[in-house]
This record gives C-alpha cells, structure tokens and sequence, in this order.
C-alpha cells in the first residue's frame, strides 16, 4: 500500500512539473523568496493621468494583490523592518493609479528545482485567548 501510494504521489509531481518551463520554475523560486522576505524591492505606486509618481516604498516586502467583491482593490505589502518585526500597509488601486514592483538586486534561485518552505511552526499555530 504504501509504495502504491509513494508510486501516486511521484507520478503526480511529474505530471504538474512536466509542463513547465526553466523560466517558470525561476519565477516561482524567485516568488517564494520574496514572500519569505529574501529580495529586496522598490514598489512605486503612479498616477497615470498626472503621469506623476505618489508614493514609494522600498525594502524586503511580500505583495498581494487584493480585487475586492465590490470592485474596490488593494495592494497588500507586507514588509521585514527588523528581527521579528514586520509592518502591513494596504494601498488603494482605482482606474487611474497603478503600481509597479521591482526587484533591486539579482538573486541565485534554481531552475530546475522548486524550493519548498516548511514552517512547523505554523502546523501548531499561536493561541491566544480573548476572555472579554
């Protein structure tokens, strides 16, 4: 049963990898680096009537973009500032402001191989108790 089971759970690893190319796997790789807080980013927000630029930020961010239910859209930027310590700031999207996000400096990521995070940590999660 088991090697039935190992036999599975390869084949279908080699299916979802089969179809991608070395520019995705470096992609994704590069992805996950930065939402472990590992590439340095520039993130510039514009307004592309005044072609003028609002607001900039830079450091080690994770991004998220968030298109509400009712239209309205952020960016969620998640940022390291320190050991331990992290800031959440949302950005407001509309019809006339955009963002882009750039990567500072290059990163050695592999091609051919995707990186897994594991963070046991997060398997037994924090509990904390609100008695009010």
């Amino acid at each position: 049963m088991k090697k039935l089971l190992l036999i599975i759970v390869i084949l279908t690893i080699s299916l979802g990898l089969s179809g991608c190319t070395k520019a995705d796997t470096v992609s994704t790789n590069l992805s996950k680096d930065a939402d472990q807080f590992k590439i340095l980013r520039k993130i510039v927000f514009y307004n592309g009537i005044t072609d003028e630029y609002m607001f900039a930020m830079e450091g080690y961010c994770s991004i998220h973009a968030d298109v509400g239910e009712y239209g309205d859209a952020q960016l969620e930027v998640t940022c390291e500032v320190g050991k331990d310590k992290y800031e959440k700031h949302f950005l407001g999207l509309s019809d006339n402001v955009s963002y882009m996000v750039l990567q500072l400096e290059p990163k050695d990521v592999s091609a051919y191989h995707y990186k897994i995070y594991l963070r046991p940590q997060t398997l037994i999660p924090d509990i904390e108790i609100d008695t009010e």
